[in-house]
């Protein structure tokens, strides 16, 4: 049973990096203010949603609105 509970974690942890996986709408929303304002993030772990969240009153309109939609 040792083993179940290591694979259970890495399991968990994918399925938490998987989902702050920005879509690919806001990909597309956010792709001039990710350069601007978040070029020097390293992807993963959601840093870069992260990042363009803390600028929010800094996003266009259009990236502001895709960050705001449910994420799948």
């Amino acid at each position: 049973m040792s083993g179940v509970a290591p694979l259970a974690v890495v399991v968990i942890l994918a399925a938490t990096a998987a989902s702050a996986q920005p879509s690919a709408a806001v990909r597309q929303a956010c792709e001039a203010d990710y350069r601007r304002l978040c070029a020097i993030v390293i992807p993963g772990g959601g840093r870069i949603l992260k990042c363009l969240q803390g600028h929010n009153s800094e996003l266009a309109a259009e990236c502001r609105a895709a960050l705001q939609q449910p994420r799948e």
